[in-house]
């Protein structure tokens, strides 16, 4: 999907239905809503709120719809797959909020810089299909050494720290910083 058409579609879809939905998206979504990349996303993770039962039959609704169109857009697009991000970010995540998207029945933010790198490089570690999205966001070398002691935090496992820290040194190699 192409986030930015799709939500215009989907506000458009939920306005008609007389819903609204506020929140904060994330991951792909996330990025190319801000211009930081432009590719493609399969979903739109929403970190907070809690998705409703209305809102998740409308998203398969409008999913089913496009479908019928001739769009592959799965049932699950709209998800609160990230949901458990929200409780181990730093508190005052809520704080550096931006707003992301302004529709008719659909407003949407995303974290800070910083609370967005986090969540990226958590998951480049975590994950390791990150990458591209963490080289499109191009952290300085301070951001990296500054969210490092946090993500690796973020697992119990004991190679985890170094890990973390391999991960995160190749990254810095590809954005140049000699490390």
């Amino acid at each position: 999907m192409i986030p930015s058409q799709t939500l215009d579609r989907f506000d458009a879809f939920l306005g008609d239905a007389g819903q609204s939905f506020r929140g904060v998206v994330i991951g792909g979504a996330a990025l190319a809503l801000l211009g930081v990349t432009s590719r493609q996303t399969r979903d739109c993770d929403v970190l907070d709120p809690p998705l409703t039962d209305e809102i998740t039959r409308q998203a398969r609704e409008f999913a089913a719809l496009m479908r019928i169109e001739g769009l592959d857009l799965a049932d699950d697009w709209l998800n609160n797959g990230p949901a458990s991000l929200a409780g181990i970010l730093p508190p005052e995540w809520r704080e550096r909020l931006v707003p992301l998207y302004q529709g008719r029945a659909i407003v949407l933010h995303t974290l800070g810089r910083s609370d967005l790198l986090r969540s990226k490089l958590f998951a480049l570690c975590d994950r390791g299909t990150d990458l591209p999205d963490c080289l499109a966001l191009e952290p300085t070398q301070a951001e990296l050494e500054e969210i490092q002691p946090w993500v690796a935090l973020q697992d119990a496992h004991p190679g985890w720290p170094e890990h973390v820290s391999a991960t995160l040194s190749d990254l810095a190699g590809r954005l140049g910083y000699g490390v």
